[in-house]
């Protein structure tokens, strides 16, 4: 299976890291590739550090190993042969209490969208998420996969303390506050699972590749 997407746009970060960047919006099969591409990329001679992101692919590089013209010529030779296979990723189920103490914002999420909070939270925790990437926080994970009547923008004045373990829409993407930090998403619910562990020998609760289902735990409106 080859990819015929167009190949992504190249960028050179300072001296040694080279940027290529996929056309939004960012999808699953876009994704897909995006990890494609990094594995193939940790094999490279002259290739350092390999981040992925959201839509696009960071490469740190030794310019004494590996010029930036061959590089980007080995980004674009692989790029057309790339299948977007699937990461083998676990199921992972997040028990939500939504709305009240919980989900401050649920009935700005409502009004924005024209839904009622029920319909809100029925919506959401009927969606199929699959985690993109971890960043932002250890083990925030960026999730795709929201609803897009769901979509939210993010909060004119962000809050200086999100509460740890809280649920969020931001613009078009849904996510979970690891840990107590500023933040602007929209908070519609909390779990009661640990997102970050430092101490446990899989610090995060959740990889990228993984599929994730919320649970309905309780709602207050």
């Amino acid at each position: 299976m080859t990819d015929k997407s167009p190949p992504p746009r190249l960028h050179l970060l300072g001296d040694a890291a080279l940027l290529c960047e996929l056309p939004a919006p960012a999808t699953l099969v876009q994704q897909q590739r995006i990890w494609a591409l990094a594995a193939q990329a940790r094999e490279w001679p002259g290739v350092g550090e390999v981040l992925p992101g959201m839509n696009n692919l960071t490469l740190t590089f030794d310019p004494t190993a590996i010029e930036l013209d061959a590089l980007m010529a080995q980004v674009l030779a692989a790029w057309p042969k790339l299948s977007a296979k699937a990461v083998e990723g676990r199921l992972v189920e997040i028990p939500v209490a939504y709305g009240g103490e919980h989900g401050p914002d649920l009935g700005d999420v409502a009004a924005h969208t024209g839904l009622t909070p029920a319909e809100v939270v029925r919506r959401h925790s009927a969606g199929e998420y699959v985690v993109y990437l971890l960043g932002f926080l250890p083990g925030f994970a960026f999730v795709g996969g929201l609803a897009p009547e769901l979509a939210t923008p993010r909060r004119a004045e962000p809050r200086t303390a999100v509460p740890a373990r809280s649920v969020g829409i931001g613009g078009e993407q849904t996510g979970i506050y690891p840990l107590v930090s500023p933040g602007g998403w929209q908070l519609i619910g909390r779990t009661s699972l640990e997102m970050f562990d430092p101490a446990a020998e899989s610090p995060t609760l959740l990889r990228p590749g993984d599929r994730v289902r919320f649970v309905v735990e309780s709602v207050e409106t």
